[in-house]
């Protein structure tokens, strides 16, 4: 059986003889969110939650994310929301990394575990709860869905990574593969949320140049990443935002595994404005 590793070790604060000097950068093109600086200081409590803290790494803001908000959210046991979605346009991924959640959605239970994922689509009523005895760590992704006239209403999704095989890319032998929770030829749903595996030596041979924007948090490993312009030494912890048609490339060096989880929207045209 394959071993996956998700990380979730953030909060506290950095001690008084810490360094100031960090790779946290915000650009034009790109944002680098180190695991460095999400302590408990940069939290946020959000309303109908309860014994719940969030650290908010995107959200729509001009030259900024323009299409999704990405949260982590720390529950600890017992807590969670009967009302966790304040906007009935939003749809909403969510991605455990530890601990354990009951989603309630149409009167049905589903208990996600480390490497569980769920699709919540728009409009529906949906619960939350942190079931173990030990606090729950999740990415929680949301999207202002995007209605097509002559296209059913997505379903919901609920899928863990282990069930799932990764799809390799093509002439990589297996160094390049890409675990996808949702079906890419299903034109129902406009986002897509995947975990991207490297082996070590693996690459992104070319600069990926698309419309597709991105979120990208390190689940695993460690690897150096080109945003636009720079070089930037990565690991398990930090986010990458990516603006749409940012250049991107990889290099994983090892010594295992590099693996993210990725955000990009997708099947609908560009607005135009």
């Amino acid at each position: 059986m394959t071993s996956r590793s998700y990380y979730s070790g953030l909060g506290g604060l950095a001690g008084q003889t810490e360094l100031l000097s960090s790779k946290a950068v915000f650009t034009t093109a790109y944002a680098v969110i180190p695991k460095s600086v999400m302590s408990d200081i940069v939290t946020s409590f959000l309303p109908h939650w309860e014994g719940t803290r969030a650290w908010i790494l995107s959200r729509p803001l001009t030259g900024f994310s323009e299409t999704f908000s990405q949260y982590i959210m720390e529950v600890q046991p017992g807590g969670g929301s009967d009302r966790p979605e304040p906007d009935k346009r939003a749809q909403g991924a969510i991605f455990v990394v530890e601990g354990t959640i009951e989603i309630t959605l149409d009167g049905g239970t589903h208990e996600l575990k480390p490497g569980g994922f769920a699709y919540l689509p728009a409009g529906r009523a949906w619960s939350l709860r942190a079931t173990g005895t030990a606090p729950a760590t999740f990415h929680w992704i949301r999207k202002a869905f995007q209605v097509v006239e002559g296209l059913e209403a997505p379903d919901a999704i609920f899928a863990d990574e282990a069930a799932i095989a990764p799809s390799p890319m093509p002439d990589t032998n297996g160094a390049w593969a890409t675990t996808r929770f949702i079906d890419p030829e299903d034109l129902r749903y406009d986002m897509h949320v995947t975990i991207v595996t490297f082996q070590p030596g693996g690459t992104i041979p070319f600069m990926e140049t698309h419309v597709m924007e991105h979120g990208l948090y390190v689940l695993e490993g460690k690897a150096v990443y080109r945003l636009n312009a720079d070089w930037v030494e990565v690991e398990a912890g930090d986010f990458m935002w990516l603006r749409a048609f940012c250049p991107q490339a990889c290099y994983a060096g090892g010594p295992g595994p590099f693996r993210y989880l990725l955000y990009k929207d997708v099947n609908r045209h560009a607005p135009l404005w």
